[in-house]
């Protein structure tokens, strides 16, 4: 897919510091509601969150993710459709969002953490940023209207610093969380769209991270947009079509790692791992209530 290339309507002071970063093209930071821009090779990068010293950053087992759920509580209901055009106009809301990206970036990656601490943490960086990232765009009809292969990127553009580095919403769910072996992280992370997983008004947590991961999943399987049954034939998200071998090396070993979360009656069937296998299209329409 391509992206659109109309763009929303943007507040006098943002449109002109993209006026004043494409003009110039070369590496130049504004400051702008809480976000900071910067131009290179033709590429708008956008970060957010802030460098933080080494001296000051903490383990992930200190991280609080208190504030996240506190706005997805406030602005996203329970089949994970969010309202961001109340979230936009709070500005409270959104600085409280800006702030809980700050924090984020205080991690340290080397400081040592559970595991369960580290996924729920990378999970609500995800959610986090991309929420960030649609408040900015907003309004909009898809995320994929924001992914350009020529201009900016929200999944290669869009920054968090953590640890002296800066993460893509790529990076995250390439470089670390699929490197985690916890293929459950692709029921939790949200894109921002309808053929996603639902965004869960709650934020994730390591006490309570297996138990969040096997509900979502849960959910996921129990939409006929993402699972069905027809027969001898199993019908999937692409979901399950591109992230595949996160689940087994097989048609039939993927069958059998989703057995557990899909409805009830078709658990046994799903289970022998000897269904027919067809991918459902994926709905890239905004996740806005």
């Amino acid at each position: 897919m391509t992206a659109n290339e109309s763009e929303p309507k943007r507040t006098g002071n943002e449109t002109m510091n993209r006026r004043l970063l494409i003009t110039t093209g070369v590496l130049v930071a504004a400051a702008t509601g809480g976000l900071a821009y910067s131009m290179a090779f033709g590429a708008e990068r956008v970060v957010v969150g802030r460098d933080v010293p080494a001296r000051s950053r903490v383990s992930i087992d200190q991280i609080d993710h208190g504030p996240w759920n506190a706005l997805l509580e406030k602005y996203v209901d329970d089949d994970g459709r969010v309202d961001y055009a109340t979230w936009l106009r709070t500005r409270d809301d959104v600085a409280t969002l800006d702030r809980y990206l700050d924090h984020l970036s205080t991690a340290s990656r080397t400081k040592r953490a559970a595991r369960e601490a580290r996924l729920a943490y990378w999970i609500n960086v995800y959610n986090a940023v991309t929420v960030r990232g649609i408040l900015r765009e907003y309004p909009t009809k898809s995320i994929r209207n924001h992914t350009s292969v020529t201009g900016y990127n929200i999944w290669k553009h869009l920054l968090l610093p953590v640890d002296g580095e800066r993460y893509s919403l790529e990076d995250v769910e390439h470089e670390i969380l699929r490197k985690m072996d916890e293929p459950r992280i692709h029921f939790a992370i949200v894109c921002a769209s309808v053929g996603c997983p639902r965004l869960w008004n709650q934020a994730y947590t390591a006490d309570r991270l297996d138990e969040q991961l096997t509900a979502n999943a849960r959910n996921f399987f129990a939409q006929p947009r993402n699972f069905r049954v027809d027969g001898r034939t199993a019908h999937l998200s692409s979901i399950l079509d591109w992230f595949g071998k996160d689940f087994g090396a097989t048609n039939s070993r993927q069958l059998k790692a989703i057995a557990p979360y899909v409805p009830a009656e078709h658990r046994a069937a799903v289970a022998r791992g000897r269904l027919d296998v067809k991918y459902l299209d994926y709905d890239w329409s905004l996740n806005a209530q």
